[in-house]
């Protein structure tokens, strides 16, 4: 059998984490079997569909380099295929036209509900003679549905499940308008697309059914169900915006990788012994439904960063230097010049293995294309007000205007040939290294944390070293030395 899945999002909002793991799954599934991974935008809702929501799923998907196969099918575009179908249902007496009103469905319900019964529709027309339908009453189509018997799932990641037929009443197809319903258009684009794995959300179960029971009154082989546990917060309540349930394009904003949520995602759900980190090539390679369990997978923010902090690590640094200079130049509202983009790619090794999200390496990054002079942190002033005041023994010179010396006169500028300098200098005023290399910190990035000093001044070089050094030192002496 070749394999063909869809993933088929409404377009009424965001693609949410939710979807974007459906999405995953189906991609990864037609990937693992060398089949085609289709979309379809199920926008039959007019009123709630918007092509501000379909732009935002398309590039939700592009974004986690999910690329679907062929061109995007709109479920709206197909409504003649889907009211076609109920035609032919009705014409082979598997549907039937029911002239039940709203008023009497509405009072039908209540008094299911007064007498403690399950509400559904109790087939008032389902044999009765069509002459008897009141004029001017535009009728739906409503599938003839089995009432003995069960109908079965074989479902690939729940197992075999049954409910019996009488538990089930006969759905509209076509509405009273000439409009197809979800169910009848799920299932008529599932059968053209030929769609071999229905791999969905375990709120989809129920649908189901439904849907089986008119597969078979069309004569149509069901596809492969296989329906996913839903994601849960970390306390294990319901999913919210509290617990992380953003847009795709929010996770994209607050600084993730793609090959990280896609990593992330994969592991809500799915495992493969205690592997936490899958390239996607491994995913794709080790993918399978048995590996999908029953359970509800729960949404943690924390552990979404540490994933990202690996990829982050691993990711190429070129590639990194180009995502943080596109977030450093949107601050600043212009971009970054060739000297800054060189100065941020020369820092990435040193950056990227204290960042959990290019947020935070972005941050990281800010002091080296910062506007000179430098407003230092609070704690960066303290150090650099100290550093600057005149020492009270050897030539008391001050630290900075020692560091400013030394360094001035290096015959090579190299973090090594720096580092060294500084250590002798240390030696020689009779302090420790880090009495010396903080104050150059704080004078150099204006913060007390930063890549390594020594390579960061290496990086600068001795023209922007030494001019970042006069500034902090006269920052300093106009904040009053050390007090």
């Amino acid at each position: 059998m070749s394999v063909v899945t869809r993933f088929a999002p409404s377009p009424t909002g965001f693609l949410h984490i939710g979807g974007a793991r459906t999405a995953l799954f189906n991609w990864l599934f037609a990937r693992r079997h060398g089949g085609q991974f289709l979309l379809r935008i199920e926008d039959t809702d007019r009123a709630r569909s918007t092509e501000a929501a379909v732009q935002a799923i398309l590039e939700g998907l592009r974004w986690l380099e999910l690329a679907w196969d062929g061109e995007a099918v709109s479920q709206f575009a197909r409504r003649a295929c889907h009211a076609a179908v109920a035609a032919d249902l009705l014409a082979r007496g598997h549907a039937y036209h029911c002239y039940t009103s709203p008023e009497e469905l509405a009072a039908l319900r209540e008094a299911q509900r007064a007498a403690g019964q399950p509400m559904r529709y109790d087939g008032r027309w389902r044999d009765r003679d069509p002459a008897e339908a009141p004029e001017g009453v535009p009728p739906v189509i409503r599938l003839k549905a089995p009432k003995e018997g069960e109908t079965v799932i074989a479902d690939a990641v729940q197992g075999e499940i049954r409910v019996a037929n009488a538990q089930l009443d006969d759905m509209v197809l076509l509405r009273a308008d000439g409009t197809p319903t979800y169910m009848l258009s799920v299932v008529v684009d599932d059968h053209d697309m030929a769609i071999s794995h229905v791999i969905r959300g375990d709120d989809h179960l129920t649908n189901a059914f439904r849907q089986v029971q008119l597969y078979q009154a069309m004569g149509w082989t069901p596809p492969v169900f296989a329906h996913i546990p839903l994601i849960h917060g970390s306390d294990g309540a319901k999913l919210s915006k509290r617990h992380g349930a953003l847009g795709v394009e929010a996770y994209r904003d607050m600084g993730y990788l793609p090959e990280a949520m896609r990593n992330y995602l994969l592991r809500l759900g799915w495992g493969h012994g205690d592997e936490e980190i899958l390239s996607t090539e491994r995913a794709v390679g080790l993918f399978s439904l048995e590996g999908v369990g029953r359970a509800a997978a729960r949404f943690d923010l924390a552990k979404l960063d540490h994933v990202n902090a690996h990829y982050l690590r691993a990711a190429d640094d070129a590639r990194l230097a180009a995502l943080v200079a596109e977030r450093l130049g949107a601050a600043r509202e212009r971009p970054l010049g060739a000297g800054e983009m060189a100065l941020v790619a020369g820092a990435m090794p040193g950056l990227k293995p204290r960042a959990r999200t290019l947020v935070e390496l972005a941050d990281g990054a800010a002091f080296l294309v910062a506007p000179r002079p430098l407003v230092p942190t609070d704690q960066a002033a303290r150090l650099i007000r100290t550093a600057a005041a005149p020492a009270a023994d050897g030539d008391g010179s001050s630290v900075l205007a020692a560091l400013t010396e030394t360094l001035g006169g290096l015959p090579e500028w190299s973090d090594a040939a720096i580092e060294q300098a500084v250590r002798a200098l240390a030696a020689a005023r009779g302090a420790k290294l880090g009495a010396l290399a903080q104050p150059l910190r704080a004078a150099l990035t204006g913060s007390t944390v930063s890549p390594p000093i020594f390579e960061v001044a290496a990086l600068f070089g001795r023209e922007e070293t030494l001019g970042r050094l006069g500034e902090a030192a006269e920052f300093g002496r106009s904040e009053g030395g050390a007090g």
